[in-house]
């Protein structure tokens, strides 16, 4: 299918879903009636009726969905993983291990956040697996499941971004190096700047250890704490969060190595794996060249399947778990991750309608590049972009990729001062608008493993996320004018600390009366 040029129109379909969204409280509906709205403004531009609609529909749908068949694959044998170590009592085994250790509420989020900054291979296994490692230990403490899904969000995509050996970093270093940029040296160049990234990690941590929540969190916290109420809402609407695992029945003979063997194994083996698919070990390139190369859908893919099996052998020799139940246990784990598959197809394709069918990255991207501006605002205003684009297309992976090639040309033409800056500015937009998007597949994912309602763990994320975001803006503006990495860092790190220092005071997330 051609693409066609709309105009302002062509934001309109990410604008209803996410309107829908926060109003109906319901996503899928929400997403349907977003890509139809797409589709319908394509089909009327190219000409044909009702049924061209659907047929566009359907056929952007299956595209998609083949063209991510390895994240589902992936996606399927870690939702299996997860089941089998369950079943082995290894998750069990480590939340009274961690139980034991950890004297108090502050002690579980920041093993919580310590745990999340461990699994930096991929954002999709980092939701999944801290959620379901720490859910008992967060529970046993009455820490509210949003808190839960906010720190696992917050250690997802910000961990992943700035580490130069993970799929995001594979993605991100493929795309400069199209540029004719040294893509892994403008990424690690641009680490320092991904100042959102940095201040959401420190945030993460600051709100664990000196209890500064504020806004809808603060209240959420608050009815956990007086009520032992985790969820506030009745347990029929946390369908996404895996429930079929509850079918399990955790093994009395499951110990805490039964628990990290699998992901330590998984990491490495994705790492490996991410090298071969790369083609570093067929020699003549460096390791970072080999990372750059990669194809991060199939290697991780392959390296959940090798774990998976290399669990089997290790569980079968230690007798924890049988033949006949592990391979239950597989389909349990696949079977809990269908309603993020749904999810997360229709979320692919709401970016396909905006991406390949209506021209919105372009549209915005050419109101940027042809606007007037002063050369010290390029790297705010790029981060200003990317927030509103990764929100409203739900993708951060999308919008670096439409903006980076944009970025580049500007910043060449305009500003070759501020390239690693503008570069990094376009990450960090890209991820703190994926942060706050309720069709963010990370978004949707980190409520899947907490166990929380999406849409209560979006309301409550974003005061977060938009404190950081401002902080970062002012950081950006810092950095265009003065190019200073010093000064740009002790302005937005002291930003938001007058932030959590004030802001809890004035933001009790009490209503009047209370």
């Amino acid at each position: 299918m051609e693409s066609v040029d709309v105009g302002f129109i062509s934001i309109l379909p990410p604008l209803i879903a996410i309107v829908l969204a926060l109003l109906t409280k319901e996503v899928i509906s929400s997403l349907v009636v977003g890509i139809l709205s797409g589709t319908f403004i394509y089909t009327i531009h190219t000409g044909g009726g009702a049924t061209a609609m659907f047929s566009n529909t359907i056929a952007l749908l299956s595209g998609k969905l083949a063209d991510n068949a390895d994240i589902i694959i992936f996606l399927s044998l870690l939702g299996a993983l997860v089941a089998v170590v369950t079943l082995a009592g290894g998750s069990r085994a480590y939340g009274q291990w961690a139980a034991q250790r950890l004297k108090s509420r502050t002690g579980a989020q920041v093993a919580t956040s310590g745990l999340g900054l461990l699994i930096f291979v991929d954002d999709y296994f980092n939701c999944l697996t801290v959620g379901t490692v720490m859910q008992p230990v967060t529970d046993r403490y009455d820490i509210s499941r949003v808190k839960l899904a906010y720190i696992i969000d917050a250690t997802a995509a910000p961990v992943c971004i700035i580490a130069p050996i993970s799929s995001w970093a594979a993605s991100v270093i493929s795309q400069m190096s199209d540029t004719g940029l040294d893509g892994m040296n403008a990424f690690v160049s641009s680490i320092p700047y991904n100042l959102y990234a940095l201040l959401t990690i420190v945030m993460v941590f600051a709100i664990s250890l000196f209890k500064r929540d504020f806004g809808p969190m603060a209240r959420f916290e608050r009815k956990a704490l007086e009520e032992n109420d985790l969820h506030s809402r009745p347990t029929k609407e946390l369908e996404i969060s895996g429930g079929e695992l509850s079918t399990l029945q955790p093994s009395p003979k499951g110990r805490v190595l039964d628990l990290l063997a699998p992901i330590v194994t998984l990491i490495v083996l994705c790492v490996l794996a991410m090298l071969y698919v790369g083609g570093y070990f067929e020699g003549g390139m460096t390791l970072a060249e080999g990372f750059g190369e990669t194809d991060a859908g199939p290697a991780l893919a392959l390296g959940a399947f090798a774990t998976l099996a290399l669990t089997f052998i290790y569980y079968m020799v230690r007798r924890v778990v049988g033949f006949r139940d592990y391979m239950r246990a597989i389909g349990v784990g696949i079977k809990s991750m269908v309603p993020a598959f749904i999810i997360l197809c229709l979320a692919w394709t709401i970016s396909g309608v905006c991406r390949d069918l209506l021209n919105t990255g372009p549209y915005v991207g050419d109101l940027v590049q042809n606007s007037a501006m002063p050369v010290g605002m390029i790297p705010a205003i790029i981060f200003v972009v990317a927030c509103l684009l990764s929100f409203s297309t739900g993708t951060s992976w999308g919008t670096f990729g439409i903006l980076i090639p944009i970025v580049a040309l500007v910043c060449e033409q305009a500003a070759p001062q501020l390239m690693i800056i503008s570069l990094a500015a376009t990450l960090a937009g890209s991820v703190f608008g994926d942060h706050c998007s309720p069709i963010s597949d990370t978004t949707i994912l980190s409520s899947a493993g907490a166990g929380c309602h999406h849409i209560d763990h979006v309301t409550t994320q974003i005061p977060y996320a938009v404190t950081v975001g401002f902080c970062s803006l002012i950081g950006y503006i810092i950095a265009g004018f003065t190019r200073n990495l010093p000064l740009t860092l002790l302005v937005s790190f002291g930003l938001l600390a007058l932030a959590l220092a004030f802001l809890p005071r004035l933001w009790t997330g009490k209503s009047r009366g209370q």
